[in-house]
């Protein structure tokens, strides 16, 4: 089966994951536990986010849950945003999300 552009621009590659678990110090960037994986989009993949290292952090399994699937994902996400622009200059929603 044949991906669309969309969703191949959308996953996450090896070598993004690998960058972003170095950036993040092997933890998840919300409660800090080991026990995490570099694999949550900022801008949702439902949305066109990129699997790029500027849309993705490391989020443990409960953070990961919350984030995605609770009355505090606003709050999550704030503090995901918060935490990826301090990371990147010039650090823009805008450009995490999958264009034509």
């Amino acid at each position: 089966m044949l991906k669309s552009k969309r969703s191949k621009a959308c996953d996450i590659k090896k070598s993004v994951k690998d960058k972003v678990w170095q950036r993040d110090k092997q933890r998840c960037i919300i409660c800090g536990s080991p026990f995490a994986m570099p694999n949550a989009h900022f801008i949702a993949r439902s949305h066109g986010g990129l699997g790029i290292e500027q849309n993705i952090v490391t989020l443990c399994h409960e953070c990961h849950h919350i984030t995605d699937h609770t009355e505090h994902r606003k709050f999550m996400l704030n503090k995901i945003e918060k935490y990826l622009s301090s990371k990147y200059d010039n650090w823009n929603k805008e450009d995490l999300i999958y264009r034509k």
